[in-house]
């Protein structure tokens, strides 16, 4: 399998290859933010399966705590803004690409969904095999 993707604007563009790990919706505070929606969803996969053309520019988010202990690399276009990929820290070669980037979204199908206590409470998605609460 080979997935395409791109930014707003062109500037940056990436091929994703292989199986994905899985396709998540996540609905945590800061995907909210990113994303400007009630939640992100990612095509979770091995970092080696990603190839980007074009630069990205990265935020360490730090997650809630306040500390400096960054959790999540959210990567993104400079020029237009749009999120492209979150390196996930903790999970070392686990990214989660966004999945509203892809040339075709067509063949998403979300089966996973994460921080369901921040899920606004007027979402009802269909169809989730599992969900992956946090506290």
């Amino acid at each position: 399998m080979s997935l395409t993707g791109r930014c707003l604007c062109g500037v940056v563009s990436y091929e994703l290859t292989g199986d994905v790990i899985a396709t998540a919706v996540c609905h945590c505070d800061h995907c909210q933010r990113q994303s400007g929606g009630a939640f992100s969803v990612n095509l979770v996969a091995h970092e080696s399966q990603l190839a980007v053309t074009g630069e990205l520019t990265t935020y360490g988010d730090t997650g809630d705590d306040g500390g400096d202990t960054v959790y999540v690399r959210r990567r993104f276009c400079g020029s237009c803004g749009s999120p492209i990929v979150s390196d996930l820290v903790e999970s070392a070669g686990i990214i989660a690409v966004k999945a509203g980037t892809l040339d075709d979204t067509s063949g998403v199908r979300p089966t996973v969904e994460a921080w369901c206590e921040r899920k606004q409470p007027w979402v009802d998605l269909p169809g989730m095999d599992v969900s992956l609460d946090r506290e």
